[in-house]
C-alpha cells in the first residue's frame, strides 16, 4: 500500500490528472463491504492534502460501521459524460482502491462519533477515450510496479 505522496513523487503527471478528476465534483462514490461481504455504495467526499487522501464519515453511518469491520474500500470520481461530438476531449474517470486507516479528528470538528481516515492506496486508475476516439486508454499505478499505460479497443 502507498500513501498519496508516494504516488505524487513516483508519477507526478499521472497523480495530478487523477486528482483533477476527483476534484471535478463534490460527491464521489465509495464502495465498502457489508457484514455479509456484499458491496455497499454511498456518496462521500475526499480531500487531497499534505501527501494524503483523507475522508470523514458520520457517526452511526452504515459505511462507517462497514469500514470499522473491514477497512477495504474503492472510490470512483464524479462521472462527467464525454462530449458526443468530441469524446477524445473527455478527461476520463478515476478510481482508487485501498484501505482506510483511522486518523485523529480535526480539533474543531462538531461531529461527535464521526470517523476520520486516510486512505492507503493499493490501486489507482485513470480511464479515458484515446485519440482517435476508437479505443480506451487505461493508466494505472500499483505499489511495487508503479505507473503503467495500456489501451483497449
Amino acid at each position: 500500500m502507498a500513501r498519496w505522496r508516494e504516488i505524487e513523487q513516483d508519477a507526478p503527471d499521472f497523480a495530478a490528472r487523477v486528482r483533477e478528476r476527483f476534484s471535478a465534483g463534490t460527491n464521489k462514490t465509495i464502495a465498502t463491504l457489508r457484514r455479509d461481504g456484499s458491496p455497499r455504495i454511498s456518496a462521500s467526499e475526499l480531500e487531497f492534502g499534505d501527501g494524503e487522501v483523507t475522508l470523514g464519515m458520520m457517526g452511526g453511518s452504515m459505511k462507517l460501521l462497514d469500514v470499522r469491520r473491514d477497512p477495504r474500500i474503492a472510490v470512483h470520481s464524479p462521472t462527467i459524460e464525454p462530449p458526443a461530438d468530441a469524446p477524445e476531449s473527455w478527461p476520463g474517470d478515476a478510481k482508487l482502491a485501498g484501505r482506510v486507516v483511522a486518523i485523529p479528528p480535526p480539533a474543531d470538528t462538531p461531529h461527535a462519533g464521526a470517523g476520520f481516515f486516510r486512505i492507503d492506496i493499493t490501486e489507482l486508475v485513470l480511464t479515458y477515450v484515446g485519440t482517435p476516439a476508437d479505443h480506451l486508454v487505461i493508466e494505472s499505478w500499483h505499489p511495487g510496479t508503479g505507473w503503467r499505460r495500456r489501451t483497449r479497443d
